[in-house]
């Protein structure tokens, strides 16, 4: 049994000597009935409890790396991002909607959510905003938000009743500790400015806030969430990272997409997955063709009936793919 790949992981190291150990004492037995016939029967008793115990080790290892492998597939950590598109003054309320719905849902799930960076309008709305969402199966639960949210509104300010629609876009991107590929030092470009909003007479007199620009692919991220610049350099390089790999498995769903059946949507940024219709009190999820109503109820954290729908439907694809 080649326990190398144990041996190199730091939580099965020491169960992998310790199986390491054992083996020695099998083999030790094994040569001692060997050349005493006599000892052969004892030896056998022995053997078989070593072996048990090696079974044991064995069975708590691959336990172990499968648990690794299931969190970084779905990891408790990701960076949710919200973005006003069509509408002006209402696709920017529309962002704010969805951000606060999430973090409406996150306090039910009992997850932590806090924001990374901002950019407003007067009125109350975000341009875009970046928040951290930490808890159990956050990413397993919000994987399918990604893609163009729609909502279909009388707009406050709209005397005359017409309806308007407006988007905004939500991107859900995992932080893995895993990472596929490395980022060239060279290629980022750090920028350092003073960080926004209220907080006392020492605001804004110390440049924390950290904006990272990628410069082969555009990218940038801003956070200004931490009190110290090295946190929040630290921060925007675990977001920046989680772009990268984003944009590199869009790439590859797209290149793949006609053979991934159990694909919910594409998974990106542009595509329109959902629309709610405040007047008709409905949401619709255009990948499954469903929809919920008590939309009031929805838009303040209750989402449950729509991510659930989204997971088994998932599922039910995959099992179908096998």
């Amino acid at each position: 049994m080649d326990i190398q790949e144990f041996k190199e992981n730091q939580k099965t190291t020491f169960l992998a000597v310790e199986y390491e150990r054992i083996q020695g004492e099998i083999e030790e037995i094994e040569m001692l009935a060997k050349s005493d016939p006599e000892m052969a029967e004892l030896a056998e008793e022995d053997l078989k409890n070593l072996k048990e115990q090696q079974d044991a080790l064995l069975k708590q290892m691959q336990d172990i790396v499968r648990e690794e492998e299931e969190e970084d597939r779905f990891p408790n950590e990701v960076i949710l991002e919200v973005r006003a598109g069509a509408g002006g003054d209402e696709a920017s309320l529309f962002a704010a909607d969805l951000a606060n719905m999430y973090q409406a849902y996150a306090e039910k799930r009992g997850w932590n959510m806090k924001v990374l960076s901002s950019s407003t309008i007067g009125i109350g709305g975000y341009k875009e905003a970046s928040f951290e969402i930490r808890g159990m199966d956050v990413y397993k639960l919000l994987r399918f938000e990604t893609g163009v949210h729609r909502v279909q509104r009388i707009p406050e300010t709209e005397k005359s009743g017409r309806i308007h629609t407006s988007t905004a876009s939500v991107a859900i991107l995992p932080i893995r500790k895993k990472v596929t590929f490395e980022i060239n030092p060279a290629d980022i470009e750090m920028e350092f400015s003073r960080s926004g909003g209220a907080g006392g007479q020492n605001v804004n007199k110390v440049e924390t806030a950290v904006r990272l620009i990628h410069k082969p692919t555009g990218i940038d991220v801003r956070c200004t969430s931490e009190r110290r610049q090295e946190a929040n350099r630290e921060k925007a390089m675990l977001i920046l990272t989680a772009k990268l790999q984003e944009l590199k498995e869009e790439e590859e769903a797209k290149k793949y997409a006609a053979e991934r059946k159990n694909q919910i949507g594409t998974g990106d940024r542009s595509e329109k997955i959902r629309t709610y219709n405040i007047l008709q009190d409905r949401v619709t999820d255009h990948r499954i063709k469903q929809s919920w109503h008590n939309l009031e109820s929805i838009l303040a954290g209750g989402i449950d009936p729509i991510l659930e729908a989204l997971v088994i439907e998932s599922a039910e694809k995959t099992e179908d793919e096998k």
